[in-house]
């Protein structure tokens, strides 16, 4: 036991057995998230996320979850509201502010290595914290790609991915059903399967957010009547 344990409480920094507490606190709330999924299928990318809108008074549509970030990105995110919210609002910018300097779109691997750089000046700076998020940011340059940002700031490329609350049974479930060459709506299915485990059947339209980019087409989101067709 090492003494003043809390001093390493306080702020952003590495404690004697090299732990960043306040890192660890920011995952934890990103495993209380509810979940999301990214999958990268045979001509584009899939994003498929549980809304969890607690307040029964609340207006569904105003929940949001999956999003357009550029024309070939979309975006989801699990942990806090707020933060994963700034982190949607900090990739588009990016990736608008890149299009308007160089006169081409960004990469998705370029904006997500901007977004995890921006990410990690929470972890290097007293009077700061990490964001309490995990995003998942996937879209089409040269080829369908999928990337996880965490509240580390490291992120990582992925055939598919889960965050959230429910990432164990999600991940569980990808091992053995996802499949490289799966077609949008076997991905769109396959996610709607984990997302109805996670909540043991309790699942309606209003609960969820689903995105997609194919080759040759812009980013979409699907309508209420579209994901019904789904359940």
């Amino acid at each position: 036991m090492y003494p003043n344990v809390q001093a390493y409480d306080r702020g952003v920094m590495f404690n004697p057995d090299g732990r960043l507490f306040q890192v660890e606190y920011a995952k934890e709330g990103v495993r209380k998230g509810a979940t999301s999924l990214g999958m990268v299928v045979k001509n584009g990318v899939v994003f498929v996320a549980h809304k969890n809108a607690i307040d029964p008074l609340a207006v569904p549509s105003t929940i949001h979850k999956v999003f357009r970030v550029d024309a070939h990105i979309g975006a989801t995110y699990s942990g806090m509201v707020a933060d994963g919210l700034h982190m949607i609002s900090v990739a588009r910018s990016n990736s608008q502010n890149h299009k308007l300097l160089y006169n081409e779109v960004k990469s998705v691997e370029a904006l997500a290595k901007d977004i995890s750089s921006y990410m990690m000046q929470a972890t290097l700076y007293g009077g700061m914290r990490p964001y309490a998020v995990s995003m998942l940011l996937g879209g089409i340059d040269s080829a369908p790609r999928l990337f996880e940002i965490e509240p580390g700031a490291s992120f990582l490329g992925y055939k598919t991915d889960a965050i959230g609350a429910g990432k164990k049974v999600a991940t569980e479930v990808l091992m053995k059903e996802y499949k490289d060459k799966m077609s949008v709506d076997d991905g769109i299915a396959l996610g709607m399967k984990i997302i109805k485990k996670i909540n043991e059947g309790k699942l309606t339209v209003d609960d969820l957010d689903i995105g997609y980019v194919e080759d040759g087409n812009e980013y979409a989101m699907l309508s209420t009547n579209e994901i019904e067709k789904y359940l």
